[in-house]
C-alpha cells in the first residue's frame, strides 16, 4: 500500500508518519516511512536549498524542477523497490504538495505541474492520501515553536490560505484517494482516526478478489521499473 500525508504547514505531517508507521509494523507488515523532499542523499542536498530561510529568492518554476528532481530521485532509489518488494510506503508530502504549494500558492499552471509531476514520478500516485486539515494561522502558530524556520513557512498568510484551499479542492475533486482530517485535534485522536481509515482500508482490499487482482497487476508493472531499475545500476 502506497500511502502519502499531506497538509499545510503546522498541520502535525511528519509526527502522524511516523505514527501510522508504527502502527501498520505492529500489525506485522513491512513498512518503508520516507519524506519529501529528501529520502534520499541527493534528495536531502535538494531538501536543504528549498527549505532554507536565507539565501537567494528561488524562482517559482526552479523551484518545482527542485521538486522534481528529489522525487524522481525517491521514486527510483526507494517507493519503486520497496513497493515491487511488497512493502508499504508512507510518505511524508509527495505530488500534491507541488500541485497546492507551487500551483495554488506560487499560481504556476496546473497542467505544467501536473505533466512535470508524471515524468518524475513514472505515473505512479500513492493509494491512500491522508489530509492533515488546519487554518492556516493554526498551522504556522505551531511552526514558531520549531526549531527551524524555513522560506515556506515564512510566506505571507494569503499564500497559506490558497494552499489549504488547494488541498481541500483536490480532495473534493478525487475523494476516493483523500480521506480529510481535522487537524486542530489532539495527536492521539487524529492517530485514532488515521489507523481507523487505514485499518478499514485493508479489511476491504484483503476481501476484495477484484480489488486484490488489480493490486498484483499493478505490483507486477511496478516490479517491472524497480528491476529496470536495478539492472541498470548494474
Amino acid at each position: 500500500m502506497f500511502i502519502s500525508l499531506e497538509g499545510p504547514d503546522g498541520s502535525g505531517k511528519s509526527t502522524q508518519a511516523e505514527l501510522l508507521a508504527g502502527q501498520l509494523r505492529e500489525a506485522g507488515r513491512e513498512v518503508v516511512l520516507t519524506q519529501e523532499p529528501g529520502g534520499t542523499a541527493l534528495g536531502a542536498q535538494i531538501r536543504s536549498i528549498l527549505l532554507r530561510s536565507d539565501g537567494s529568492p528561488i524562482e517559482p518554476r526552479a523551484e518545482a524542477l527542485l521538486f522534481a528532481a528529489s522525487r524522481a530521485q525517491l521514486m527510483n532509489e526507494v517507493i519503486l523497490p520497496a513497493l515491487a518488494d511488497g512493502a508499504d510506503v508512507v510518505v511524508d508530502r509527495f505530488t500534491d504538495s507541488t500541485l497546492a504549494y507551487q500551483g495554488g500558492g506560487r499560481g504556476l499552471p496546473m497542467d505544467e505541474l501536473r505533466e512535470l509531476i508524471a515524468i518524475a514520478t513514472q505515473g505512479g500516485r500513492p493509494e491512500i492520501t491522508l489530509l492533515l486539515d488546519v487554518p492556516p494561522p493554526v498551522g504556522l502558530a505551531r511552526c514558531h515553536g520549531a526549531a527551524h524556520w524555513t522560506r515556506f513557512e515564512s510566506e505571507t498568510l494569503a499564500f497559506h490560505d490558497r494552499v489549504r484551499q488547494t488541498y481541500l479542492d483536490l480532495a473534493q475533486a478525487e475523494p476516493a484517494r483523500w480521506i480529510v482530517l481535522d487537524a486542530c485535534r489532539t495527536v492521539p485522536e487524529i492517530a485514532a482516526d488515521i489507523w481507523a481509515a487505514i485499518r478499514a482500508r485493508l479489511t476491504m482490499t484483503a476481501s476484495s478478489p477484484a480489488d486484490t487482482e488489480g493490486r498484483q497487476e499493478a505490483a507486477a508493472t511496478i516490479g517491472g521499473r524497480a528491476r529496470s531499475i536495478r539492472e541498470a545500476g548494474d
